[in-house]
């Protein structure tokens, strides 16, 4: 039955729902960057498919089950329901560590809520179909996606999960809820119902994010909390009651239980501020932290490739959140713990000249020259590279790397503070991000199919009128 408590209702709740329900987003570059951010996105997941890891997840929870007019899987045939379909959605666009990412007091990828998004979307279209009804269209889903980038990484301006053993995924399962429910039709005060079940669900530890347990599930956890999300925006619109004070009751609440007391706060009125800002992975699936040395390591390339033996010490001069989160020493037991460590993807870019997915695989860590490099490598804070990086104003996300030879020698200081995917170098990414989707098209696609969805990807005011079920269908293999 539909809650009847009385008592004032917990203003985060409140922003989050009005946002949700009633807010016009008007800003031409934000619905412009959500394109990017849908194109982006899906590519990655179609490129997660090569790896069996990744698709042994796929699928319904139960072989063979049938859903009438279910959420379609992009790069695959299958029809889910929507929870399970924001699950594999969810899943493969994370798997490789290459969509977007935003990074304040916590961390996080945006686009993860792209699970909860396009299952909903799909799904209700392709229900109203049947009715005889109009469908969703992209239009639709381009705000939904703005509306998810900017829950969640609001939240995480000043409000640090991972300082108190939190995983950053809680706040892609309260967006997802949000964005979800109020797709699926939901009221304000059904998505308020919604985000405090979200919130009283709790977060998974981060265990899985460090050593000595880094593993898989930080690849299918983003995609976990996306269809949870899913989950509780389906029973609140069944009736499912809410919980007003899910954050701030005495003893009891999210804020008393987990995070010691501390109020959770909207850092800025929500609006378009994380779309436009969000950082894009273009050239290297790797921890973000990462990005700038792994550019730094590639231009050093060239001139270190043939002289690793005489190599005496390499300098990493980066931030605190690096230092915090990426840098390892001592083994690295699996993918998911090598392209979480800083010194490791340093090594990959001096010692090939690139990073790709498959550098992190065990046939490659097995060279011996890589721990060599690691074993040479010294992490350094530069303070104002850490103040930088939570400067609103600038968001850097900087690294320098330099090598020392045995000989006395030394290469240049290659220091790069913006990645290529920043905002600052949004001019210089975009080809590239444009260059990476159809190349991530073409290892699923075949030709004529990659081209078209390619088509409609670059055609702003077309893919906004194309129906939700139409758009989907182009990803059927």
């Amino acid at each position: 039955m539909q809650s009847t408590m009385t008592q004032s209702c917990d203003r985060l709740l409140e922003d989050i729902a009005d946002y949700a329900v009633h807010a016009t987003i008007t800003n031409e570059e934000a619905i412009e960057t959500a394109r990017y951010v849908l194109m982006d996105t899906l590519g990655c997941g179609i490129l997660a498919l090569k790896f069996p890891e990744c698709t042994k997840h796929l699928g319904p929870i139960v072989p063979g089950t049938v859903v009438p007019n279910g959420v379609r899987v992009p790069g695959t045939q299958f029809e889910l329901d929507p929870v399970q379909g924001a699950f594999n959605i969810g899943c493969m666009i994370r798997w490789l560590d290459y969509n977007d990412t935003w990074l304040a007091a916590e961390w996080g990828h945006p686009s993860d809520n792209l699970g909860a998004i396009l299952a909903c979307a799909d799904f209700l279209s392709r229900q109203r179909l049947a009715a005889g009804k109009e469908p969703l269209t992209m239009s639709d889903v381009l705000t939904a996606i703005v509306k998810a980038h900017e829950i969640q990484g609001i939240l995480a301006l000043n409000n640090s999960l991972n300082r108190n053993g939190l995983d950053h995924v809680l706040f892609v399962k309260v967006a997802s809820a949000a964005v979800a429910c109020s797709l699926l039709g939901g009221t304000k005060q059904d998505v308020i119902n919604a985000v405090s079940q979200a919130w009283v669900d709790n977060s998974s530890l981060r265990t899985y994010r460090h050593a000595p347990n880094t593993g898989s599930r930080k690849s299918w956890a983003a995609g976990d909390a996306t269809s949870r999300g899913v989950r509780l925006a389906l029973m609140t619109l069944k009736g499912e009651m809410g919980y007003q004070t899910a954050l701030s009751a005495p003893t009891w609440g999210f804020q008393d239980v987990l995070f010691g007391g501390k109020e959770l706060t909207l850092a800025r009125p929500l609006d378009s501020y994380v779309i436009e800002n969000v950082l894009f992975k273009i050239s290297y699936p790797a921890e973000f932290h990462a990005q700038t040395a792994a550019e730094a390591a590639i231009q050093l390339h060239g001139q270190v490739k043939d002289r690793l033996d005489d190599i005496d010490r390499i300098v990493i001069t980066t931030h605190e959140s690096a230092i915090r989160i990426i840098d390892k020493t001592g083994k690295l037991h699996n993918p998911a713990d090598r392209d979480h460590c800083l010194q490791y993807i340093t090594a990959i870019g001096l010692i090939y000249g690139e990073i790709t997915a498959e550098h992190y695989e065990d046939e490659i860590a097995q060279n011996p020259d890589i721990d060599r490099l690691r074993a040479k490598m010294k992490t350094v804070e530069s303070k104002q590279y850490s103040a930088d990086y939570l400067d609103p104003e600038k968001r850097s996300i900087a690294n320098a790397v330099q090598v020392f030879y045995k000989d006395g020698t030394h290469s240049e200081n290659i220091a790069i503070e913006y990645p290529i995917g920043h905002r600052r170098r949004r001019n210089e990414g975009i080809p590239l991000l444009k260059e990476k989707f159809i190349n991530n098209l073409k290892t699923r696609f075949p030709a004529r199919q990659a081209e078209n969805i390619n088509t409609l990807l670059h055609d702003s005011q077309q893919l906004k009128n194309t129906t939700v079920p139409d758009f989907m269908e182009l990803f059927v293999i």
